[in-house]
């Protein structure tokens, strides 16, 4: 038999390998000869990973088939539906951005026909770009001398790691403390990293300490204007005071009755409207009466204000300013300034800090009133409530505002307020809520003949000033503010205050069962034999 033409064998490519067809024991077989690559390669995250919004903003997943496979390509969600639509070309493909997913977890199934079954590939990750929150508690406590500062917080996330670029900080879970040293030079940030790597931050603004305070009790003061501190003669004996125990603390002026400033401020409105005058160093003041024990008692006018009065007028912020009932601005005093304008209230409560940092022991408030008269005849821009609500609200956002300097405040009222509260929008039992303590101007010269029954109050100065602290004492009971008055060292109305009277009005303070007082001189010249000496 003549032999048969053998089968002539045939070689075929495609996508899966390079494949034989021949023949093997007289049938056709088919053999693999090689394998190529698959008809589908995906680029993606790596099977399990946590992906954070930094991995999501710029990635994709990318996938790799010639141009004509990739028409059959098929992307599917497990559980949420076929994305094939949200794919974009590639020059190598196509690709699917991350950030066309939501968070969570994620399964997707590519898909694609090769030449003899399908390719392919499954991918599982989870989306997290949410980052971790921060809380900062407020600063609690005040920031006295080289004692460093503690600050506790929570991050809602207990896996994320909290850091700080300065001081230490001890993580426990969600809470944690940082613990930085004072003063604080700058910004301090808090950064908190989760699992997926997502960053949030918290900023601590800087805070300075200030000098240890001087704590005095009972406080026993004389008032120092700007000039009386830069001038020896005046300056000089109220030192000698101090060397020979009559007093414990100076009022210092910081902002007086003509709107200007006496140091150089770094408040910036004081120079934006020009109340600043360095008559005299604040810090090298501090310092000097802090180096003879003495407590530094620092006063600031606060509404009876000239300077930012004129300035807030000519520059069209005339709700600033307290006005006729005709809308013009009040010219008594110069210029009194708004209590209800909040830039207003910023602008003094910002020379409180500032003297507060400057190691200042207490701030003395003084004109934190209305003009007297009519309260018809006058506009209160803003105002919300009544002129006394207004006044009590302005010191109540000082207390808290002072609060972490460790300093303490006063408010200096006048000796009819304790009954008439509307008069001057003085509400003495609001005030003595957020104050250390009251400070009463009893001077006898300000008084009415017949007042408390007193005839004369002026040649009679121990019963007016018995009076009026009666009534201040028994309104104020179990408030936080004691009483401090001011009491009288000038001579006024042809009346001479010599060492008698002095003497009398602090015969009738102690009688009172008060110890404390501050003695008013404009002139700053005291009658030092009306005053007995410290125990």
């Amino acid at each position: 038999m003549p032999d048969a033409p053998r089968p002539r064998s045939r070689l075929l490519i495609v996508g899966l390998g390079l494949l034989l067809i021949g023949a093997i024991g007289g049938g056709v077989g088919l053999v693999i000869a090689s394998t190529a690559d698959p008809c589908l390669e995906v680029d993606g995250p790596d099977d399990g990973a946590l992906l954070g919004a930094d991995d999501v903003a710029d990635g994709a997943i990318v996938f790799r088939a010639d141009e004509d496979a990739a028409r059959g390509l098929t992307v599917t969600a497990v559980g949420e539906g076929e994305l094939t639509d949200d794919l974009e070309p590639h020059e190598e493909g196509r690709i699917l951005p991350l950030s066309t997913l939501p968070d969570g977890e994620h399964e997707l199934v590519a898909r694609l026909s090769c030449a003899f079954s399908p390719d392919t590939t499954r991918l599982a990750f989870t989306i997290d770009t949410v980052p971790p929150e921060i809380d900062l508690d407020d600063v609690d406590g005040p920031l006295i001398g080289d004692e460093p500062l503690e600050v506790t917080g929570r991050v809602d996330d207990a896996e994320a790691e909290v850091s700080a670029d300065a001081g230490t900080l001890e993580q426990d879970g969600e809470t944690f403390t940082l613990t930085v040293p004072t003063p604080v030079e700058g910004p301090v940030t808090v950064t908190a990293v989760d699992a997926a790597g997502n960053r949030s931050e918290a900023v601590l603004e800087p805070i300075a300490s200030v000098p240890s305070r001087v704590t005095v009790s009972p406080v026993r003061s004389v008032h120092v204007s700007f000039w009386g501190w830069v001038t020896g003669d005046l300056r000089d004996p109220v030192l000698e005071m101090a060397e020979d125990g009559l007093i414990n603390a100076v009022q210092l002026d910081l902002k007086d009755e003509s709107g200007v400033v006496g140091y150089d401020s770094e408040v910036d409105r004081a120079h934006e409207i020009g109340a600043v005058e360095a008559i005299y160093d604040l810090d090298e003041a501090v310092a000097e009466l802090h180096d003879l024990g003495l407590a530094v008692i620092g006063r600031i006018v606060a509404f009876r204000d000239p300077v930012l009065a004129a300035h807030a007028w000519e520059h069209d912020e005339r709700e600033q300013v307290i006005q006729t009932d005709d809308g013009e601005p009040y010219g008594g005093y110069g210029g009194f300034t708004n209590f209800a304008d909040d830039d207003v209230v910023d602008y003094n409560v910002a020379l409180a800090v500032e003297a507060a940092r400057a190691g200042v022991d207490d701030i003395l408030w003084d004109y934190v009133r209305r003009p007297d008269g009519d309260v018809d005849g006058f506009r209160f821009a803003g105002l919300e409530d009544s002129p006394e609500q207004a006044v009590v609200d302005f010191v109540a956002e000082a207390d808290e505002t002072l609060a972490p300097y460790g300093v303490s405040h006063g408010a200096s009222v006048y000796g009819i307020a304790v009954d008439r509260p509307t008069q001057i929008a003085q509400d003495i039992a609001g005030l003595a809520e957020h104050t250390d303590y009251i400070a009463p101007m009893v001077y006898p010269s300000h008084w009415g003949p017949g007042e408390y029954d007193v005839a004369s109050p002026i040649d009679e100065p121990y019963d007016i000033v018995a009076a009026s602290l009666a009534d201040f004492v028994a309104l104020t009971e179990g408030q936080r503010a004691r009483i401090i008055p001011w009491l009288q060292d000038f001579s006024i109305g042809g009346v001479t205050y010599d060492a008698e009277k002095v003497r009398a009005q602090i015969d009738a303070t102690y009688d009172t069962g008060l110890e404390e007082w501050i003695l008013w001189s404009p002139g700053v010249r005291y009658t030092t034999e009306a005053i007995d000496p410290l125990d």
